[in-house]
């Protein structure tokens, strides 16, 4: 018979060699938690700490300041209503091009995702930039389409040009999302619904969509992370002359009217629980989606 101690010898050797491996491969992830340590998770500590001093003493009244104050208030409002409305439109016009792209030949399709992965990658000050030459007050389209009575009295300045501007850069980054969600989606099932009796709309709302839903809650909910946290194309455009938690953010900071950066901090903790909020959200969407499948 043999003994059970030669059974599990063989594993008690080969033991440490494994875990010599595992922390030689873990030493590879040591640049990569330096970096984020130093630029992530430092900065963020200094927040918290700055967002809770009041001339050098503990206190909550940075938020009790923000919350009461109908400015503030009116800051996050507008950055909410920007938020969510540029990432329904974003959300709407990637499904439909992402619904398109699977059913077009496929070197048209290479070439679309191409150019949207260079589009996404157009956005800040460059984009702010672009949409003034085309569409500001004396822009290019602003003029031709006013000349043909097009426009009405559309203005760039203004939180429906913002909207614009914030849904743009949101449509690249949903179709990049949602495109590879459609290879869930077997052609068969489409047939199969046809010879049940089932219409083109009964099958996308039996069918298609309740597979597609948690992708789809998956990327409104990134849309809208991205959109909160945005500042570049909104500063670049409007300057301090709307309202958003993240202009405020910037401008407590730089003291374009008053230099207050504990104040700056509050406001940022609450926009990043607000974003730990949106991305839990989405890990736990993430998850259904991935037991579902």
């Amino acid at each position: 018979m043999i003994s059970p101690v030669l059974t599990v010898a063989p594993f008690a050797v080969h033991a440490p060699v494994a875990r010599a491996r595992h922390w030689r491969a873990a030493l590879l992830l040591l640049p990569f938690l330096i970096l984020l340590a130093m630029f992530s998770l430092a900065p963020a500590a200094w927040i918290l700490v700055s967002s809770v001093q009041v001339e050098e003493s503990w206190s909550l009244a940075n938020f009790r300041d923000i919350l009461g104050s109908a400015f503030y208030r009116q800051a996050f409002a507008n950055s909410l209503w920007i938020s969510i409305w540029s990432s329904l439109a974003g959300l709407g016009i990637g499904l439909l091009a992402s619904a398109s792209l699977k059913r077009v030949d496929c070197a048209l399709r290479e070439l679309m995702v191409a150019f949207t992965s260079m589009a996404s990658n157009l956005s800040g000050v460059p984009l702010a930039f672009a949409f003034i030459i085309l569409m500001g007050s004396n822009g290019a389209a602003t003029l031709l389409l006013r000349r043909w009575g097009l426009l009405g009295d559309f203005n760039l300045y203004s939180q429906a040009g913002l909207t614009l501007i914030y849904s743009y850069f949101q449509i690249p980054l949903a179709l990049l999302l949602l495109y590879p969600a459609f290879d869930a989606l077997q052609d068969d099932w489409r047939d199969a619904a046809a010879l049940l009796g089932a219409s083109h709309f009964t099958y996308w709302r039996r069918v298609a969509l309740p597979v597609l839903m948690p992708a789809v809650l998956g990327t409104f909910i990134l849309l809208l992370a991205n959109a909160l946290g945005a500042n570049a194309s909104a500063y670049a455009l409007m300057t301090s002359n709307y309202n958003l938690v993240t202009i405020r953010i910037s401008s407590l900071v730089a003291g374009d009217i008053a230099l207050e950066p504990n104040v700056a901090a509050a406001l940022a903790v609450m926009l990043m629980a607000l974003l730990v909020l949106v991305v839990a959200v989405n890990q736990f969407l993430m998850k259904r989606s991935y037991h579902a499948r």
